[in-house]
């Protein structure tokens, strides 16, 4: 059973810089890809950067420029650098997996203060 679990969440001040982990418990070379969602409350849940099993990446208009999406295969680890945050990037950031299945992990809350 695929297990992920983030980490990196927490309180930053706007402009500021946070860096989102996710730990896989199998390999994510199995994977045709992976990538970070959002959920701000009140809102519907936004894909926000995802890369591809050829390492293409993708990412929303709303962070494109300011987030990077990255992966350690031999880790079992994939990234989110995220830098000059805004408020309106609160929510709970959740990190996913497609392949034969599809594997969430249970979210950390990033919170931007202004």
């Amino acid at each position: 059973q695929v297990q992920l679990v983030e980490s990196g969440g927490g309180l930053v001040q706007a402009g500021g810089s946070l860096r989102l982990s996710c730990a896989a418990s199998g390999s994510i070379f199995m994977f045709n890809s992976m990538g970070w969602s959002r959920q701000a409350p009140g809102k519907q849940r936004e894909n926000v950067a995802r890369i591809s099993n050829s390492d293409i990446k993708n990412y929303a208009g709303s962070v494109k420029g300011r987030f990077t999406i990255s992966r350690d295969i031999a880790k079992k680890m994939v990234y989110l650098e995220m830098n000059s945050l805004k408020p309106e990037d609160t929510a709970v950031y959740y990190c996913y997996a497609n392949g034969i299945g599809n594997y969430w992990g249970q979210g950390t809350q990033v919170t931007v203060s202004s």
